[in-house]
């Protein structure tokens, strides 16, 4: 069994993977309809001749560069030379407002931004302009002339340079200990301003080595693929779809973004993929909705496969059932599996609660779903599902090596260890809230079960309290909504109320189904006031209702005017509702629901 090193520093492990691999591939994104890669040689080369361009700009060891970029090889090399160069690097949502940019700029200090394309830097450049302190902007693509006065703007090729690279230089220079801060990530907040969370290289480095031993005792550690499709800003993506990689000494893919995601798993064939819960459900709908469509036989053997896979995970499959578990062996999954490229390890499902439902129904398809969890404060990786710990889908498994975990009095989950940021930055208040004794105070409710593993029930500020003290925990019942066809999205409410009530955005292609089976027109608008379709999304809630306890049902509800997304605001740029956007945008129409 392998085990990582113990490494000083992030740049450092980048290093001695880099002089290991030599011109094996590392980085591959899409040119022209063709996959082509950077090796590990060419891209520590391009790491020291960036870092050296950074300082020669006039940054010293300490200063914050701000990194906006879509998910790019650029987007790897940036964050390691920025790291190389002494500096912390500051990522940012390429979704991000100029207001949301003004913020980080102010609340950072970041003298420095390494921005991809002129489409991301019409954006930023304003905000850069009015920051106090940032004086740099270094661009990937160009930035057409004109665009900015006062900030010397500068092009990735030029800091990059031509001279030859001083790769056992830069590597010698990476002198940082793991208590030295590596980033700062804002934390995308489903409620006010984000917060600068300090990490520093043990805290990613703490994640990397927890995340390898799952990796090698309970898979095997060989060669390892990584489809990045999560935002590299997202510090799960950051720890889990770029450091974790580097550390195996894997390659990493760009996935070209949702629409081509299942196209790119099948030409990439990757071995680990880290996402989140929403895709998971997606893909399930469309694995169904497809099965569906290819007549009886593959139905029944759907029906089968998931029956029977519900009773491997309840404990065996019994006699009986096994000549069919053996025929869907050689039949049905090798097909799913393919589907997913053919040699996934394990699918790591993180950054937001995956309902126990969906994970059964990858595990009866032969596919390994992993649920990990944990929070930008935390590295942001706490703790992950395993087989050799037994696979509990209303679980997220065992704590990382060498991460303390204890529940309050109160039921919070409390973290304690290398991966506990240094602290918000700039925010002692905050800090001594999350922070006490050592101990990272989560805002997570939960417990830890007889096998070691956490459980999960609620987020402790998200937790409806009814009007009669009774507890309702909101994700449970939005899970089991959304995992009807004809519901996307939805977002429950009752505090202080007598009962539960819900927003629910209804499936845009069950609805086109639904209209034209019924003649008529695919309006939304038309539609949110049709007295069968809405009492169709109905009959959708009361299933729904038919499994939850008296005070989670959902008595009432209301359909939205839009999708949630990102660009709404009422989603966060990691897929999490924003309740208060949400509530205000809503919040008339869901107080009218008491009033009926």
């Amino acid at each position: 069994m392998r085990q990582l090193e113990h490494f000083p520093n992030l740049v450092t492990m980048f290093f001695t993977r880099a002089a290991e691999k030599g011109d094996a591939p590392f980085l591959w994104a899409k040119h022209e309809g063709t996959w082509a890669s950077i090796s590990w040689r060419e891209a520590a080369e391009t790491v020291s001749r960036l870092a050296a361009g950074l300082r020669r700009i006039g940054l010293n060891p300490g200063d914050m560069v701000m990194l906006v970029s879509e998910n790019r090889p650029e987007w790897c090399i940036a964050d390691l030379a920025i790291m190389a160069a002494g500096c912390i690097t500051v990522p940012t949502y390429i979704t991000n407002t100029e207001r949301d940019h003004q913020h980080i700029l102010d609340d950072s200090g970041a003298r420095a931004v390494i921005v991809s394309t002129n489409k991301l830097a019409r954006t930023l450049l304003p905000a850069a302009l009015r920051a106090h302190a940032c004086e740099h902007v270094v661009s990937i693509e160009p930035i057409p002339s004109g665009q900015a006065s006062t900030l010397a703007i500068h092009r990735w090729d030029d800091v990059i340079g031509g001279e030859s690279a001083d790769v056992a230089g830069c590597a010698a220079g990476a002198n940082f200990e793991r208590t030295d801060l590596a980033c700062l990530i804002y934390t995308s907040g489903t409620g006010g301003a984000p917060r600068g969370v300090m990490q520093s290289h043990g805290a990613v480095l703490h994640n990397v080595e927890g995340c390898t031993n799952v990796i090698s005792e309970d898979f095997g550690w060989h060669d390892e693929v990584f489809l990045s499709f999560l935002p590299a800003s997202h510090a799960y993506e950051h720890s889990g779809g770029q450091m974790f990689p580097i550390g195996l000494g894997g390659q990493i893919y760009y996935s070209e973004g949702l629409e081509k995601l299942a196209s790119n798993i099948e030409e990439v064939r990757p071995t680990i993929m880290v996402v989140v819960p929403r895709l998971f459900e997606v893909l399930r709908q469309r694995i169904l909705k497809t099965v569906e469509k290819q007549g009886k036989v593959s139905n029944y053997l759907m029906r089968r496969a998931l029956s029977i896979g519900a009773k491997e995970y309840g404990g065996g499959v019994p006699l009986y059932d096994r000549p069919m578990d053996l025929f869907l062996s050689r039949t049905l999954r090798p097909k799913i599996a393919k589907k997913f490229g053919g040699r996934i390890k394990a699918m790591v499902s993180g950054g937001a609660p995956l309902n126990p439902e969906v994970g059964i129904f990858f595990h009866s398809l032969g596919l390994t779903l992993l649920q990990g969890y944990g929070q930008t404060e935390a590295g942001p990786v706490i703790s992950c599902n395993r087989p050799s710990a037994g696979l509990k889908m209303d679980t997220v498994g065992p704590p990382l090596k060498n991460t303390e975990v204890r529940i309050a009095e109160d039921g919070e989950i409390l973290v304690r260890g290398e991966l506990v940021m240094q602290g918000y930055w700039r925010n002692q208040a905050e800090t001594a809230r999350a922070l006490q004794d050592g101990w990272l105070h989560t805002g997570d409710v939960g417990h830890i079960d007889e096998k070691g593993r956490i459980v999960i029930t609620d987020r402790k500020k998200d937790l409806i309290v009814n009007d009669k003290g009774d507890n309702v925990a909101p994700q449970k019942v939005e899970g089991m909504l959304t995992l009807r066809p004809e519901i996307v999205q939805a977002m429950v409410v009752g505090d202080k109320r007598p009962y539960v009530v819900g927003l629910i955005v209804p499936d845009p292609e069950w609805t086109a189904e639904w209209a034209k089976e019924h003649g008529k027109r695919n309006d939304p608008a038309a539609l949110r006031e049709d007295a069968a379709y809405v009492r169709a999304l109905g009959n959708a809630v009361d299933r729904v209702n038919a499994e939850l306890s008296v005070i989670e049902k959902v008595r009432r509800f209301i359909l939205a005017d839009e999708p949630f997304t990102v660009e709404n605001e009422q989603l966060t740029p990691s897929i999490k509702v924003r309740r208060h956007v949400l509530k205000q945008a809503y919040g008339e129409r869901l107080d009218a629901l008491y009033k009926r």
